[in-house]
């Protein structure tokens, strides 16, 4: 079965991250990000290694993000950047074909060991299972 694997960020740890801290974010230095790559490197490599791995991409600051909706009058309204610094968001993702539900949730355990700095926020990883498109169910009456 395929599954959607998320974590979340907000701009304030996307900051912290180029050594700006918050009050919610303390600032990364240079080892914190080393130990950081390091970590992501291994996991993926891991992943590729048992033929887990899908896809897996790392997202950009909610900074750069833009928002399109619908207006009233059915026109779309493009928003840039309408999140403020404390609003989560996906940070990555990775799309995982494991052998069962508990194999990604093992998988999301070892996500959250990732080093961070201490007092950076501890952010939950989400795992979604993906459709073949014929899970969805009719609608009643």
């Amino acid at each position: 079965m395929r599954y959607l694997v998320m974590i979340s960020a907000t701009q304030a740890d996307y900051d912290a991250m180029t050594g700006k801290a918050s009050a919610g974010s303390p600032a990364w230095g240079e080892e914190d990000m080393r130990a950081m790559f390091a970590f992501m490197e291994d996991l993926n490599a891991d992943l590729i290694r048992t033929n887990e791995m899908v896809d897996a991409q790392g997202l950009l600051e909610p900074a750069q993000t833009r928002l399109v909706r619908a207006g009233e009058d059915g026109e779309p309204v493009i928003e840039d950047s309408p999140y403020g610094p404390d609003d989560e968001l996906p940070a990555g993702y990775w799309v995982l074909d494991c052998a069962s539900l508990e194999r990604v949730t093992e998988i999301a355990a070892r996500v959250t060991r990732c080093p961070q700095p201490a007092g950076a926020p501890a952010r939950p990883v989400v795992i979604r299972p993906l459709g073949a498109g014929d899970e969805v169910s009719e609608p009643t009456d």
